[in-house]
């Protein structure tokens, strides 16, 4: 191997790829990456298994190799070296690294070693705006719970259909449902289960893009794929197994209709939840009063050791009275994720899920279960 390329492309190759380096200490070759050249081209791999990732630059290439070498050592010295051109050089397992006046030698293991990132069957694809794909991912992407028990709602679970695409987390005490539209219809329903932290870390890779990912996957493996600006190849590639299993039926837990309905400003809502939880007992509890009389809602919490807490919100409000409790946690969480300065809470009477969604949007829906008083 032997290839030269700037500090700034490997140094954001290396910090891509770290989002799957794997920790095993029985199989310590995962906490290694893999560096390829070939055909002028740099590409530089990681895997833990469960997922892989996979990055290019164009370089100058003057001799093809490979080698896998420590993902922490690598990373900690190339972040060192100024913005210049790096050269690299494979001898004996041995890579070189030299850049102005910085020279370095890294033991490496052969590429032999390094476990294969099973490549992904295109049987089906879709293609998404990066920056819209990981803006709504965004707002569903906490609410999955790992479950040994249901490990299908250990990850976020998308539905595609005509122009739109839903994706659905929940943990059984909360469910939210976000919905983006599509450029161009699917030619067939489909959907799949992502697994939670392979979700993250597509938004930590995609989330600063602004052009389209392309989706690919089939019965148990998802790549999501960003194209090069200079040529028509693959700049970074994000491999990952799939969650299998069927998700739960989540629309039967949506109400369609309400029995009351609040419109609040959303800032005060939240505020005021904020202030009620320095005063919520051991389990987070915080109690909303509705009055439709008096056209208010009273937001109230207690804790014997601390003292009570007690606001009055103006809000509009149709159907009846009821005094219902929630984890203040839960309700933080669907209310953070809204964009609109207006929400609507839905309820049926004090033992059923309430529902939280934007005023003027109809592209997030969130559910929580409330806090049943014996």
């Amino acid at each position: 191997m032997k290839t030269t390329v700037l500090q700034k492309s490997l140094k954001e190759g290396i910090n891509t790829v770290s989002r799957a380096v794997g920790k095993s200490t029985t199989l310590p070759v995962l906490k290694n990456i893999l560096i390829k050249v070939k055909d002028n081209f740099l590409n530089i791999s990681s895997t833990d298994l469960e997922m892989g990732v996979k990055w290019w630059v164009l370089t100058k290439t003057e001799k093809k190799g490979e080698i896998t070498v420590p993902f922490s050592t690598i990373s900690s010295f190339v972040n060192l070296l100024p913005e210049k051109n790096i050269d690299l050089q494979l001898k004996d397992n041995k890579l070189t690294i030299n850049c102005e006046g910085y020279k370095t030698q890294i033991n490496g293991v052969s590429s032999e070693e390094f476990p294969i990132i099973p490549e992904v069957k295109k049987d089906k694809s879709i293609s998404i705006n990066s920056r819209l794909f990981c803006e709504g991912l965004m707002q569903v992407i906490d609410i999955p719970s790992p479950s040994k028990v249901k490990p299908e709602i250990s990850g976020v679970l998308f539905l595609f259909s005509g122009k739109q695409l839903k994706m659905v987390a929940t943990d059984s005490y909360r469910l939210t449902e976000k919905t983006v539209n599509l450029e161009n219809s699917v030619k067939s329903d489909f959907s799949f289960i992502l697994p939670q932290r392979t979700a993250r870390e597509i938004v930590n890779i995609f989330k600063e893009e602004n052009k389209n990912v392309d989706i690919f996957f089939n019965s148990n493996q998802i790549l999501f794929e960003l194209k090069m600006d200079e040529v028509d190849h693959p700049k970074t590639q994000v491999s990952s197994k799939l969650i299998e299993g069927n998700y739960p039926d989540y629309k039967e837990i949506i109400p369609s209709k309400y029995e009351t309905q609040v419109v609040l400003n959303k800032d005060e809502f939240l505020n005021k939840i904020k202030a009620a939880s320095v005063f919520s007992g051991k389990i987070n509890e915080v109690t909303l009063k509705i009055d439709t009389k008096k056209g208010e809602l009273l937001v109230k919490s207690e804790n014997p050791d601390l003292g009570d807490y007690n606001a009055n919100i103006k809000a509009k409000l149709e159907g009846d009275d009821v005094s219902i409790s929630f984890n203040y946690k839960f309700l933080l969480d669907g209310l953070n994720n809204i964009k609109s300065s207006q929400v609507l809470l839905g309820v049926n009477g004090e033992s059923n899920p309430g529902v939280i969604k934007p005023i003027g949007k109809d592209d997030f829906l969130y559910v929580v279960m409330p806090i049943k008083n014996n």
